[in-house]
């Protein structure tokens, strides 16, 4: 079990020795695709992957790369382009050039319906207390759908630390969690998977 502040500063002790954070979230993204491919059989599924402008989304976007080897990926991007930083922008920009994974910047777009798996990469730990009205409206429509739910590290809408519940938050089928079990978790760690990502 681990504080978001710990990990914190378990990723300023991996920069310390050399290990960059582009590194982190490279063995982040596979680690979850590692996962999901064990569990599930994607061949040729339909996998939607929501993606925000932080650390999180970043992870899932290096996550869609993986899985775009034997599953169709969509990438629904809610997040500002402007606020994408280093490494998140970095693998960002690696989609844009993928032919294999399709871009969507509009939820109203999509029939949610239409995947078999979706994943939540959203938030992470970065959700506190108060969600925008259109990542609330995203999340309604995930906990909606018929496709199999999972979350990267923690679901959007829950306190990593408190396991405090927004008003909405992803009721995640599995939590793909990095490094260890957020404390705000613990009671739902029959959900959760834990991914070794280099800390």
């Amino acid at each position: 079990m681990i504080t978001t502040q710990k990990m914190k500063e378990l990723e300023e002790k991996s920069l310390e020795v050399g290990i960059t954070k582009q590194q982190l979230m490279e063995n982040a993204g596979k680690g979850i695709s590692d996962v999901i491919k064990e569990k599930y059989d994607i061949k040729n599924k339909k996998i939607l992957i929501v993606c925000y402008h932080g650390n999180n989304g970043g992870d899932g976007f290096v996550s869609a790369r993986y899985l775009s080897d034997i599953a169709e990926v969509d990438v629904l991007f809610i997040g500002d382009e402007q606020k994408l930083k280093n490494s998140a922008r970095l693998n960002y920009m690696k989609l844009l050039h993928n032919e294999r994974i399709q871009f969507v910047e509009d939820s109203e777009l999509i029939d949610f319906d239409d995947f078999d798996i979706i994943i939540d990469a959203i938030l992470g730990i970065g959700f506190y207390s108060n969600l925008r009205d259109d990542i609330k409206d995203i999340i309604q429509k995930i906990n909606d759908s018929n496709a199999i739910k999972i979350a990267v590290d923690v679901p959007t809408g829950i306190n990593a630390d408190t396991g405090a519940k927004g008003e909405r938050y992803v009721n995640a089928d599995l939590i793909i969690t990095l490094h260890d079990i957020k404390q705000g978790l613990m009671d739902i760690r029959d959900k959760c998977v834990v991914v070794d990502i280099g800390l």
